[in-house]
């Protein structure tokens, strides 16, 4: 029998209440042998999340100053765990041993992850599982660079004849032994690790929200839950901002061919959204699985006649860009025209010298930079077998009296992606989601 991956999420793991809820989970399916922890996330809103107070103490300390204030919150957070659900665990030994490592050199990957290691520590005690440290198994290089291969063999490898493991998620170490994390969230890219080193039949994340929805319910009130979703989608939806998984969990399992399943730890009946390769089935006769966006970005436009007689005007364009460290999204063109669609974050650091490189480099008739974009994205692979349905994704927004400054539509048809102006992004939102 093929064993489950289990990931469970900072919120599953806030308190000893929810440690007890995940325990009930796991032990309510024997195929749940191999888990993954994340840090105490908030018990409520007012709360603050074990990592950021890790990060504060790092900082306090870079900058010569009192951290043990800090750290005594963080003591406190996980006696609390320990106490209500009689835990053994030398906690005491473990933060002195923090503290002193802080305090000669601080590194801040290290103290980040002190959350993971710690939490996870406490769960494999409580369950009677083998502790499994991620730093032993997870590789980097020593720029901080992940491992994908070399990361898989070692996991096999830590995992082989082990029945029952948890291993903390979001961190990873290099050869000489110095901690290195993943980007905010990325306990999911270790689940998802995990599950590929030992074949899974499932990989399980464990949260606390019921699956993805079609939309952020933030904008628009009780959104349809997404029963089913491919790979494909879920990267277009996560990178364009449905952040219910971290967007680089998909890689490890879609390679290996495992289910992603999303549940909800406070009502673990819910099926969920099921993630794999196979398009979702729709008996519903809706072309759109999702629709997701984000503010923040600018348009480059470039006019410069006879532009596409000049063979390399957009590889110079881009490679000007990435010089400066700037990505570009996404880049609808025309016969004399190019738009180049940007972070505006990163591209405002460089603004001026950008600008500056491309009137020297490309003379261009025309150059100007257009503000306050948001793009929105409409995602499904029943898009491409549908006639209309650009049609009805324009016509909602015009109907909305929105103006559209930006369309682009990948080759596969998986997804349609508009940009308008920051100010109408929820308004285009809500007009999209009653179209479909």
């Amino acid at each position: 029998m093929k064993p489950i991956v289990a990931k469970f999420g900072g919120s599953s793991l806030a308190d000893a209440a929810q440690f007890r809820k995940v325990a009930n989970i796991i032990h309510s399916d024997e195929s749940r042998r191999y888990i993954v922890a994340s840090a105490p996330g908030k018990r409520d809103k007012s709360d603050t999340k074990v990592t950021d107070l890790l990060y504060r103490c790092y900082d306090l300390a870079a900058e010569k100053q009192d951290f043990s204030p800090v750290l005594a919150q963080i003591r406190s957070r996980f006696a609390e765990i320990m106490d209500e659900l009689s835990i053994d665990f030398p906690l005491d030994d473990e933060l002195n041993a923090i503290a002193m490592r802080l305090a000669a050199a601080p590194e801040r990957d290290y103290m980040a992850s002190r959350g993971e290691y710690l939490n996870a520590k406490l769960l494999a005690a409580y369950l009677g599982f083998r502790f499994i440290d991620a730093a032993d198994a997870v590789r980097f290089s020593a720029n901080g660079r992940f491992i994908a291969e070399g990361t898989n063999e070692a996991l096999s490898s830590a995992l082989r004849g082990v029945e029952y493991a948890v291993i903390p998620g979001f961190y990873g170490a290099d050869d000489a032994g110095r901690i290195h994390t993943f980007s905010r969230g990325g306990s999911d890219v270790t689940g998802a690790l995990v599950a590929r080193a030992i074949n899974a039949k499932l990989y399980e994340n464990w949260t606390d929200v019921s699956g993805m929805l079609f939309t952020d319910p933030r904008i628009v009130p009780n959104p349809a839950a997404i029963e089913q979703i491919s790979y494909r989608e879920l990267r277009e939806l996560s990178y364009m901002g449905a952040s219910v998984l971290h967007e680089d969990a998909v890689f490890p399992v879609r390679a290996a061919g495992i289910p992603i399943n999303i549940r909800n730890t406070n009502r673990p009946a819910d099926a969920g959204t099921m993630i794999s390769h196979n398009p979702p089935v729709s008996d519903n006769g809706r072309p759109v699985t999702g629709v997701a966006g984000r503010k923040g970005f600018a348009a480059l436009q470039v006019e410069l006649s006879l532009m596409n007689n000049e063979i390399g005007f957009g590889a110079r364009l881009l490679n000007i860009l990435a010089a400066h460290g700037v990505s570009f999204e996404h880049c609808p063109t025309g016969i004399d025209t190019m738009s180049v669609v940007v972070d505006s974050a990163s591209f405002n650091a460089c603004r001026e010298a950008v600008l500056r490189q491309i009137e020297l480099q490309l003379h261009p008739d025309h150059l100007s930079v257009e503000e306050g974009l948001a793009l929105i994205a409409v995602v499904g692979h029943g898009m491409g077998g549908m006639r209309g349905v650009a049609a009805r994704v324009f016509s909602a927004v015009a109907g909305a009296n929105v103006n559209i400054r930006m369309i682009d539509q990948g080759s596969s048809e998986l997804n349609i992606i508009i940009g308008v102006d920051e100010v109408d992004y929820e308004t285009a939102i809500r007009a999209i989601c009653a179209a479909f």
